[in-house]
């Protein structure tokens, strides 16, 4: 298990939402915390402590009125931390170059693959051939329906018909490098982790896989560690002391590698 960092950006500005608030309309979503420091802070942060493979999310959709200033947050984390972050939020074969050339590591995407509630193997080609399968990371961030989890799109506000398994992430892990997984039920809620998913996550040997949502407190660490057999990555938000929680932030870092088994 790695620690994973995240940076949040929405309407501009570095935050903490619930994730299952977020809404394209009226730009709204619940706020958990919303910094005074833009995306370079957080990303000297994390590179001073040589902390790599987190996340920058853009929540805005990209015809939102805020997007291209959390899209300049995004740019300005990247160019501070070159090679350190990942990015996702409305990538596509269009702009994804133009985030690797600003210091990206890896593009991450969702919609443009997830197409009217199937994959969409065309977009995905594009995408692989545009970037190549060593800087895609596929987000596959979902969200429980009839006691089964599902993939979601469009800022997770989209329930797709493609379900989330253990064969479904072994055909996919062909094309990327990665997987991130939000809990999106739980996401930014600190209210515990999805056990049932984390123990699926668990199950899955294949690439490297970032679990996010509901970590809020050490214990939940532990779970994650003992459910995801040591080898899923793990992300804080909201709980996080960075973000205006109480978990501190060096406690997290030997926490995740020296909790028992």
């Amino acid at each position: 298990m790695d620690f994973r960092p995240c940076i949040d950006i929405h309407n501009g500005k570095i935050k903490q939402i619930v994730g299952a608030s977020l809404k394209d309309e009226k730009n709204q979503a619940d706020e958990n915390f919303v910094s005074d420091m833009d995306g370079a802070f957080y990303a000297d942060f994390y590179k001073s402590r040589n902390i790599r493979g987190g996340h920058i999310i853009l929540l805005n959709a990209p015809d939102s009125e805020f997007f291209e200033a959390s899209k300049e947050q995004a740019i300005l984390a990247l160019k501070t931390f070159p090679g350190g972050l990942q990015i996702g939020g409305g990538v596509n074969p269009e702009n994804a170059g133009e985030y690797i050339r600003a210091g990206a590591s890896h593009v991450i995407v969702t919609s443009y693959v997830f197409k009217n509630g199937i994959i969409d193997f065309d977009n995905l080609d594009k995408m692989v051939a545009t970037v190549g399968k060593e800087h895609l990371v596929l987000d596959l961030s979902c969200r429980k329906k009839n006691g089964q989890y599902y993939i979601v799109t469009d800022r997770w506000q989209k329930f797709t018909n493609t379900s989330l398994t253990i064969s479904e992430m072994e055909k996919l892990s062909d094309y990327c490098d990665e997987f991130l997984i939000h809990a999106v039920d739980v996401e930014g809620k600190a209210s515990g982790i999805e056990e049932e998913l984390a123990e699926m996550l668990g199950e899955f040997t294949g690439i490297p896989v970032t679990y996010a949502g509901g970590v809020h407190n050490y214990e939940d660490l532990k779970k994650l560690k003992i459910l995801g057999k040591n080898h899923v990555n793990v992300t804080i938000g909201s709980a996080l002391d960075l973000f205006g929680g109480n978990m501190v932030f060096a406690e997290v870092l030997r926490y995740v590698e020296n909790v028992a088994e």
